[in-house]
């Protein structure tokens, strides 16, 4: 078995106009920013997320290899539709070649762990979406992780608010930043979490989540 001291994992999220990439070996202090320790960085890229995500990768993996990679973990949504999509198939092209496991994670659950508080267990999370509806969800945070009580969608804004008013455990509301890259690390911490517990998902369950379809179709047609 691998020692802990050479589990490598690297989280990818594209979901929002910010890029983020998060790498660990999970032995460093958290606050180590060397080359071995755990790092993380954002670039404000938008539309040219596409133009830029594998020269990126490729130089923020330095001074580690591909081969260092014990699994890879990426924000699958919801989000933006091109940017979550894009990011879902490098991370599978790069876990298939690679022959390791890739843990999916939402998008909502990883701002959920990264703003868990010891006041409230419960994190209500709620982001903008198209056609005046919002993605909303409802997590569980503990240390071992996030467990949803609602899970991930799109709802009008009456109706989450109407869930939100007859909720009966005491929450926190956040509502989701525009630019979320940053919470890569976060993807990674859960990724990391289901690994020590034995979990070893292939590539081929990492899917987008988009919680919309990306054009409105006529209900008629």
């Amino acid at each position: 078995m691998t020692p802990d001291r050479q589990l490598y994992g690297l989280a990818l999220h594209t979901s929002s106009p910010q890029l983020g990439l998060a790498i660990s070996n999970f032995s460093s202090d958290s606050r180590d920013q060397s080359a071995d320790g755990p790092r993380n960085r954002t670039w404000d890229l938008g539309r040219e997320l596409s133009a830029q995500l594998h020269l990126l990768l490729t130089e923020f993996i330095k001074p580690q290899t591909w081969k260092d990679l014990t699994f890879i973990a990426v924000a699958t949504g919801p989000g933006s539709f091109t940017g979550t999509r894009m990011g879902v198939v490098t991370a599978r092209t790069l876990a298939q070649q690679l022959d390791i496991s890739l843990f999916p994670v939402s998008s909502l659950a990883a701002i959920a762990r990264s703003h868990s508080s010891v006041e409230f267990s419960n994190i209500a999370i709620q982001m903008p979406a198209q056609r005046g509806q919002l993605f909303t969800a409802i997590y569980e945070v503990n240390a071992q992780g996030v467990t949803p009580l609602l899970p991930d969608g799109a709802r009008a804004p009456d109706i989450w608010q109407q869930t939100l008013d007859h909720w009966e455990t005491p929450y926190q509301l956040i509502v989701a930043p525009a630019d979320r890259g940053a919470s890569a690390f976060s993807v990674l911490e859960l990724a990391h979490l289901n690994w020590q517990l034995g979990i070893r998902p292939s590539w081929q369950d990492a899917l987008p989540f988009y919680g919309q379809h990306p054009v409105k179709t006529d209900p008629a047609t």
